[in-house]
């Protein structure tokens, strides 16, 4: 007889789950652990190049015994260059050696001194936005490589037009696309730029030239010609690493404990909330059947007796801090991260239920928090939430940001990206989110992002006969998107092509009606009218 088969933590094998479809599938799975209940065991397990938020508990019916993979031995740690004790070092670390060696000859002193390596602050950065859809879907790291990738017209030494340029080299210059971020020159912190430049600064002022109409009166060219922009790309991928915000984009948290969801429901008023990733909530809470949260200050209780003793006590019907948006039953508030510390820290733990990359709990003093409620008799109800950093050198307007479960899919998740682009139209910046963006994240700013732009252009009449003229510059200070972001939109849209020596945007019938489409089911919208917010200059302040 053949001993039974012992399946340990680190094994791979199929496991039986329901797809969208509600059709059975056998995916690849690793075992994260085991647990032995009373009468039988559970699995919990990873869907191998599945999302986290389906990581579930199974029964041992539902393994695929006969394809069980064990976890390979980990060999000695090999040497290299046959010293002992130091490891082979990965083609990123070989890269990050010599940009370090780089940049110590660029900046070493003359007289044989050498300056200190700074010291890396403990927390680094990304954003991973959770805003839509509800319905768990596998990671797509394809596509978020994919329309990470950037486009830029060829850099210009002159602020003039070449209009007997090469136009192969152009071409190609221009449909090059960078799809990750190791062949990328390191990029120097910039302060936040100004709106309006001085003139003859190049830039993409001269970017787009003409917008044309052709025979069909609802398809349009808009030429462009190349200009000067040194700028790396901000989509997706940022040259070097963040060194501050709430998000972090490496892996060094992800231990056994953090891959594993430790909350199974929450309750917060009329919703029951079932968690997609792991959150520091104290260890005793974990293993209640049930956490409960009080909707409006979200104060965590073990019990419902618990909940209904502190609604007795809480007076807030509304989040902490400034409403400084209304419009029918859609509110704003602003909550600082110092003022309102234990609310700040509460959402921080709700949010980390459904972002699968933040680390920032406690520390929230440098951040605001705009939180967006839904309003009846009972009170403002949270719907979603973004935060930001009161200072970013790097013109991030937002750090996090998600649409609760319930309320995903309902056009919120674009309120809440609108709104922080209202807030940068009234603080006279661009802004662009923390990046790199995750799957769900990217498909919601990507949407709301061509849905802007293509509103602009389809809006541009001709003048007098002639053609109307617009340029990237002028987009970016229209709509607060930062340029970066607009140029790489319309590369994402596939919108540019090089026609007789010029970059020009083709907007094709099918691009106009899939968007009118779209703008026809886009019901909720942002009244600048109903806001009233005064931006502060966080910087000339000694504390916060």
């Amino acid at each position: 007889f053949a001993a039974p088969v012992d399946v340990v933590e680190g094994c791979r094998l199929p496991v039986l789950r329901k797809n969208q479809e509600n059709e059975d599938e056998w995916p690849l799975a690793e075992i994260l652990s085991v647990k032995e209940i009373p009468g039988r065991k559970l699995y919990y397990v990873h869907y191998i190049d599945f999302n986290k938020r389906l990581d579930e508990w199974v029964t041992p019916d539902r393994l695929d015994m006969k394809k069980l993979q064990f976890p390979k031995k980990e060999a000695k740690t090999p040497t290299k260059n046959g010293l002992p004790g130091s490891r082979p070092s990965s083609p990123e670390s070989e890269v990050r050696k010599s940009l370090d060696i780089n940049l110590q000859t660029a900046t070493a002193p003359s007289r044989g001194k050498t300056l200190p390596t700074p010291k890396r602050k403990a927390e680094s950065v990304s954003l991973a936005t959770q805003v839509s859809p509800a319905t768990p879907v596998p990671s797509l790291p394809g596509l978020a490589e994919a329309s990470q990738a950037s486009v830029y017209p060829a850099v210009r030494d002159t602020n003039t037009f070449n209009l007997k340029s090469n136009a192969r080299d152009d071409h190609e210059q221009l449909t090059s696309l960078t799809t990750n971020g190791t062949a990328r020159r390191p990029m120097p912190n910039q302060p936040g730029r100004k709106r309006k430049q001085p003139p003859n600064c190049g830039g993409t002022d001269e970017i787009i030239k003409v917008f044309q109409y052709n025979n069909s009166p609802r398809c349009a060219n808009v030429y462009l010609q190349p200009g000067e922009d040194s700028q790396d790309s901000s989509d997706g991928i940022p040259s070097t690493p963040r060194m501050t915000g709430s998000l972090v984009s490496d892996r060094s948290h992800d231990d056994i404990v953090t891959r594993m969801k430790n909350i199974d429901c929450i309750e917060l008023g009329r919703h029951r909330l079932k968690p997609w990733y792991f959150s520091p909530y104290p260890q005793e809470l974990t293993t209640l059947p049930i956490l409960y949260l009080c909707e409006f200050c979200l104060k965590y209780l073990k019990s419902l007796k618990c909940l209904q003793r502190h609604l007795t006590k809480c007076n807030l019907r509304h989040p902490p801090g400034n409403e400084i948006y209304r419009k029918g039953t859609i509110s704003f508030f602003e909550i600082d991260g110092r003022k309102n510390k234990t609310y700040s820290q509460n959402l921080c733990l709700l949010a980390k239920c459904f972002l699968d990359h933040k680390t920032l709990y406690y520390d929230t003093d440098p951040f605001l928090f705009y939180v967006m409620t839904e309003y009846d008799a009972k009170g403002f109800h949270i719907v979603g939430y973004f935060s930001k950093e009161k200072e970013s050198t790097e013109d991030y307007n937002v750090a996090c940001i998600l649409t609760l479960p319930p309320y995903q899919r309902r056009g919120y998740g674009k309120l809440l990206i609108e709104f922080s682009y209202e807030l940068s139209k009234v603080e006279g910046k661009t802004g662009t989110p923390e990046k790199p963006l995750s799957d769900l994240g990217l498909l919601s700013y990507r949407s709301y992002w061509s849905q802007t732009i293509l509103e602009i252009l389809m809006d541009l009449k001709p003048d007098n006969g002639e053609r109307p003229q617009i340029t990237i510059n002028d987009i970016s200070e229209i709509t607060s998107v930062k340029k970066e972001d607009v140029i790489s939109t319309l590369q994402y849209l596939n919108l540019i092509n090089y026609y007789k020596g010029q970059y020009i945007l083709t907007l094709s019938e099918d691009i106009v009606e899939g968007h009118e489409r779209a703008m026809q089911k886009r019901h909720l919208r942002i009244d600048s009218k109903c806001l009233h917010f005064t931006p502060k200059d966080w910087s000339k302040r000694g504390k916060w």
